[in-house]
């Protein structure tokens, strides 16, 4: 267990890191003639959130792929990546180069947690699970501490940007090390001969329920409105949340006018509450509660907005205001945060999917997170209102996830239901029709509007022949990487409101059209 705590909590060391890079003056957003990249903080955004789409991605996928793959191998290929992609970042200077490399370390980093709970299930009785989990779940509150104040005072020692993804990439290789030295990923391979602590019992137990297909579990994972209901408030907490762990040490040392070096050492006590939230947040739902997680997730996050107004009001002015606010909202984040990826998809799960129904709530949660650091992106710059307004929208973004965590409030695996086939094919052609509408409201060429229009009379088809549905899987996903890149092609780095719309609308007609394919209802 203490192996797995080290091991999935040195990925922060190559994850968060960035942060220090964006704060460093001379950084990413400073001018080229001043020694930076001469990047917009828009394009940070982007950057920023290239990581969290592929890791979403990877959250998704590799659910099935820890199935079938020894976890240490995925482990070491994970860790070794994401450290060679960090020093291949550190090398870079162009936008598209750095938005390619650090979408690449997304998935990289998307290698860690499935692996680790797939040996979590080999050695933790179920009846200990939940525990176990709460305490491996603080390593990466550590870690993430720690990649602070190491980052940060990188950048400090050798006076460049570049330091806070070199220095980083060195501890998790010898994190990667230290995993391939000690990590053992069932109890045979011990070579304990014994049945101490019941081991062998517990451990065939859990290979006794048999194996669904990826069709019968796509099936009764995306039709599970409860974990539609957790990814939406994942998403809005993990926008809110990496507001704070990208974009946090920009925002102090701006406004409290001090280095990187001091803002990092105030900031990496958000690892302190981010730890004891973790671990306690799960107890309470337990011993308070009965099992009940949407409670004690529902006030966390209301507390969460209140102390971001108030972080906002009191950051430029106290610094030990500062400290003791980091603590709290670092309580508030992780507490609700580690129930969201792990405990309670579990319980809300149908029968043996509860590795696919984490791997999509994290899906939706990651990408509403590179949403939010486009967003924080956008809105930092003085000229769209400042950090004033982008930590307004954190609280904001807070707040809604509430609401929708306090509509699972009695939820129980006893009440799950799953969703009508009308539901997927009602909403997917109504994206796709305002996808076509945005298209046709921009600069696009005809033939764009075109193949949106045919994703559009996919769905419409797919109300009569269901596997209809596929030509909209197919228009849906050729016209967001068509929309996409004519983004990154132009000069202008803003995001028009007819290439958002088109985009999202797309993308909901991607998840929707295959729903549709995979109900044989």
């Amino acid at each position: 267990m203490w192996t797995l705590w080290l091991t999935y909590g040195a990925f922060y060391f190559c994850r968060t890191n960035i942060s220090a890079a964006v704060a460093a003056d001379p950084g990413l957003t400073t001018s080229v003639s001043a020694g930076g990249l001469g990047l917009s903080e828009l394009q940070v955004g982007w950057i920023l959130a290239s990581l969290k789409i592929s890791y979403g991605i990877g959250q998704f996928l590799n659910g099935q792929l820890s199935e079938r793959l020894p976890p240490r191998f995925l482990l070491a290929m994970g860790m070794f990546g994401s450290a060679g992609l960090n020093i291949l970042f550190g090398l870079g200077t162009g936008f598209y180069f750095l938005l390619f490399v650090w979408a690449c370390n997304g998935y990289f980093q998307s290698l860690g947690w499935t692996p680790c709970m797939r040996v979590v299930g080999n050695w933790i009785p179920i009846r200990r699970r939940g525990k176990a989990v709460g305490l491996i779940g603080t390593g990466y509150q550590v870690t993430l501490g720690l990649t602070y104040l190491v980052s940060s005072q990188a950048v400090e020692l050798f006076g460049t940007w570049r330091a806070a993804l070199f220095v980083p990439s060195a501890l998790l290789v010898a994190g990667g090390l230290t995993m391939l030295l000690l990590l053992k990923e069932r109890p045979e391979q011990t070579g304990d001969a014994g049945d101490e602590g019941g081991w062998r019992a517990s451990s065939a137990a859990h290979s006794a329920p048999p194996r669904t297909t990826v069709r019968e579990t796509l099936y009764v994972t995306l039709f599970n409105p409860a974990l539609w209901l957790m990814g939406l408030s994942l998403a809005l907490l993990n926008a809110c949340r990496y507001g704070y762990l990208d974009w946090g040490l920009k925002h102090l040392k701006h406004v409290q006018n001090v280095g990187v070096g001091n803002a990092g050492l105030k900031y990496g006590f958000i690892a302190l509450g981010a730890a004891a939230g973790a671990y306690l947040a799960g107890w309470a739902t337990d011993r308070f509660f009965d099992g009940r997680r949407a409670p004690v997730m529902t006030g966390l996050l209301v507390l969460l907005a209140i102390l971001s107004l108030a972080y906002e009001a009191i950051a430029p002015y106290s610094s030990v205001g500062t400290v003791v606010l980091l603590v709290a909202i670092g309580f508030c984040i992780f507490g609700p945060q580690v129930l969201l990826v792990g405990t309670a998809p579990a319980d809300l799960a149908h029968r043996n999917t509860a590795a696919a129904a984490a791997g999509f709530v994290n899906f939706a949660g990651y990408l509403g997170a590179a949403a939010g650091d486009i967003v924080t992106g956008y809105f930092v710059d003085e000229a769209h209102g400042g950090w004033q307004v982008a930590i307004r929208i954190w609280a904001g973004w807070a707040l809604a996830a509430a609401v929708f965590t306090a509509l699972l409030w009695n939820a129980s695996q006893k009440r799950l239901f799953l969703l009508p086939g009308l539901v997927p094919k009602s909403a997917g052609l109504a994206a796709m029709a305002t996808a076509a509408w945005a298209v046709h409201a921009g600069p696009y060429p005809e033939w764009a509007l075109g193949i949106v229009l045919a994703g559009a009379f996919g769905m419409a088809a797919a109300f009569l022949i269901r596997k209809a549905a596929g030509a909209g899987l197919a228009a849906a996903s050729f016209a967001v990487l068509f929309l996409f890149a004519s983004y990154v092609q132009q000069s202008d780095a803003s995001v028009a409101w007819h290439l958002a719309t088109a985009i999202g609308g797309c993308a909901i007609g991607i998840i929707t059209s295959l729903m549709v394919l995979v109900d044989e209802r």
